[in-house]
């Protein structure tokens, strides 16, 4: 009311006091657009009045603070430093309530901190704000166009005063000086702050830069050693927006060196762990990313058993470089330790894709156990890829051939091994680089190539000349050994090579039957029904071979598949098949299922059945396994099961013992019917 009074009078007398005082009245009564009003007018005032503008100044400063405008606070609170900093303090102290101050200082400090760091926002003056810097204060609106350091220092030495033990305030001050290029007086300060705190790592980060920056590389690397033994590596963090380019470097290239003397000297895992520091220490003061720190810190990570803090290193390289071959087969051996085989494939193939030259050394550097896991996913890989491709028939994907070559050179220049040289051999055929195959053959096996696995790609290769008889013999060998494996090099051979080979391997497989050497006959047959896709004729000629071989169970199979490709087959064709499985399942033990085997033959036609019977096993041995069959169903009180079997049983033998279980069979028919 007093204002109100004195501002109504005609004498204009301390007319700018008296607004900036009612300013603070409304502010302090929480009226923050009455106070930001009388404010405005003080500092836009024709002729200002310098103590009236600076708590004008401190008090716009302070409503910008509750609407979240920081970076103006500081911007006013600066300006009111540059009029008259002892004014300034004296206007805090006076108008600003202790409840209010702590938020002000701290405000105050990070904003300073920011505009160091040129962290500002950009377009946040308001063009009044700037209007009324440039009319009444020209020369501080030239200074904030140009640099922050000076003024930044201004503000610091006001925090200073405000909380002399506040550590804060001083390191701020101490940037500012930095800033401005006064070395001596921020290492001055940062001295006077270090006595009060010796253990403050921000403290001595700053020194640390400053002794390097004067060549006192000792006295320097002494001080970082105190920052790693406290364990805060991070307060370079904000240290680096402030530091200048060249000393960004400097700092930069002398903890990789240290590093590197570290790691060269010693391996213990302590030593590693003061490495990553300064490795740590090198990539924050690079900016965040130094490829060859990032790779050597990635090894000491995976050599501490710190796997996924490796990963992140190589992940940061990779972001920039994806092509970085280090980065990749490093990373790809950080999977293969954790065991994530598809991760781990992906960036090994990677990598040799940009430069075999660099991983392959790399691979062979490591153990025996690691390098035989990580070429057997890598010929896993490519013999799945391969195999896809060949069954597909699909050998115009160019780029997946040349991946696959460029995956097969590498695994016989890391491990000499058969299987290596086979997968090789498999791609130059792929490829359609035939001599190429041949030439490498004989040279990895020799001209004999006693490696039945190796025979046969010698016999592909064979077959492409119409060399049919010597490649089936090689097939048939790798047929008793692998059917797997045949299959997927018959993918080779075009479908007239096969329908020739599977005639030449069953008249063969016939001949060896006669001469009764089943063993040699049943790999010509397997041949003959891979090429032939399962042909019934080469399955039941196996299945017989197999019978011979006392292999039942896998008799019974293929005749399982004969039954299940009954279709068109002659009636005298199905009669006989049955009739066979029944006979295997009895060569197993597995009578009741035999026994339907042959009702269901006998249903077909039953003088053919009985002719296929005589054959084998005989009537007499097959009439007793249905009497034992029907007794167990009549004993279970199965009457019907058992009247079928006994019916069917003595239609191949009037045997007396299934001629008398018919007849209990018939007692019991007085209180069952059976029909």
């Amino acid at each position: 009311d007093i204002c109100h009074h004195l501002l109504a009078a005609e004498q204009k007398t301390y007319y700018n006091t008296l607004l900036a005082l009612r300013g603070f009245c409304s502010l302090h009564a929480h009226d923050h657009q009455q106070a930001l009003q009388d404010f405005q007018k003080v500092i836009e005032h024709d002729s200002p009045h310098p103590n009236s503008c600076i708590k004008a100044l401190c008090g716009r400063g302070l409503i910008r603070i509750s609407g979240g405008s920081h970076y103006l606070t500081a911007l006013d609170y600066i300006t009111a430093c540059q009029l008259k900093l002892e004014e300034t303090i004296f206007t805090i102290k006076s108008y600003v309530p202790w409840n209010q101050r702590g938020l002000l200082l701290k405000v105050l400090q990070e904003e300073g901190q920011k505009m160091l760091q040129k962290k500002r926002p950009r377009g946040s003056v308001t063009l009044i704000s700037i209007f009324s810097l440039k009319v009444v204060f020209p020369f501080f609106f030239f200074f904030f166009s140009s640099r922050d350091a000076p003024g930044v220092y201004r503000l610091a030495s006001l925090l200073e005063e405000l909380d002399a033990s506040d550590g804060a305030s001083q390191i701020l001050c101490a940037d500012a000086l930095y800033q401005m290029g006064c070395v001596e007086e921020a290492h001055k300060l940062l001295l006077l702050a270090l006595s009060r705190n010796p253990q403050r790592s921000p403290i001595l980060a700053r020194l640390a830069l400053l002794q390097l920056k004067k060549g006192f590389l000792y006295d320097g690397n002494q001080l970082l050693k105190k920052v790693i033994r406290i364990g805060d590596t991070s307060c370079l963090l904000p240290i680096m927006d402030i530091f200048k380019d060249e000393d960004r470097k400097l700092m930069q290239t002398h903890c990789h060196f240290r590093a590197l003397t570290i790691l060269k000297n010693k391996q213990e895992d302590a030593d590693i762990k003061e490495a990553i520091a300064y490795l740590s220490f090198a990539i924050i003061a690079s900016g965040g990313y130094a490829e060859d720190c990032l790779l050597i810190r990635a090894r000491c990570y995976g050599h501490l058993g710190q796997k996924k803090t490796a990963i992140f290193d190589y992940n940061a390289i990779l972001k920039e470089d994806p092509r970085n071959v280090q980065a990749l087969s490093g990373r790809g051996f950080i999977y293969l330790a954790l065991k994530q085989k598809k991760e781990a494939v992906q960036d090994l193939i990677s990598a040799l894709k940009v430069e075999a030259g660099v991983v392959i050394p790399a691979i062979l550097s490591l153990k025996r156990e690691a390098q035989g896991l990580i070429t057997q996913w890598l010929l896993q890989h490519g013999r799945t890829a391969l195999t896809e491709l060949v069954a597909t028939k699909d050998l115009s994907k160019e780029e997946t051939l040349r991946d696959l070559l460029m995956i097969a050179k590498a695994l016989i220049k890391i491990c000499k091994d058969a299987q290596y040289h086979i997968f090789y051999t498999d791609v130059l055929i792929a490829n359609g680089k035939y001599e190429e195959a041949l030439d490498h053959l004989q040279e990895a096996f020799g001209h004999s190539l006693a490696d039945d696995f190796a025979s046969a790609r010698l016999a592909v290769l064979q077959l492409k000349k119409r060399n049919v008889p010597v490649a089936a013999h090689s097939f048939s060998i790798l047929a008793k050994k692998d059917e797997r494996e045949l299959g997927f090099l018959l993918n080779f051979v075009d479908a007239k090579q096969q329908q020739h080979l599977s005639q030449v391997a069953a008249q063969e497989g016939n001949v060896l039957i006669k001469e009764h050497r089943y063993e040699k006959a049943l790999g010509y047959y397997t041949l003959a029904i891979l090429t032939s896709k399962d042909n019934p004729r080469y399955l039941r000629q196996r299945a017989a071979c197999l019978m011979h071989l006392k292999k039942y169970d896998k008799a019974l199979k293929d005749m399982e598949k004969v039954i299940q490709k009954h279709g068109c087959n002659s009636l005298k064709t199905r009669v006989e098949d049955h009739c066979s499985k029944g006979h295997l399942l009895l060569s197993m033990s597995e009578e009741e299922a035999a026994v339907k085997q042959y009702i269901e033959a006998l249903q077909l036609d039953e003088s053919m059945a009985l002719c296929s019977i005589m054959n084998g096993p005989g009537s007499e041995i097959l009439t007793k396994t249905f009497h034992k069959i029907a007794q167990y169903n009549f004993e279970m009180q199965h009457y019907e099961e058992a009247w079928k079997i006994t019916d069917y049983g003595l239609k191949i033998d009037k045997n007396t013992e299934l001629k008398k279980l018919k007849t209990r069979l018939k007692r019991e028919a007085s209180s069952c019917s059976i029909h």
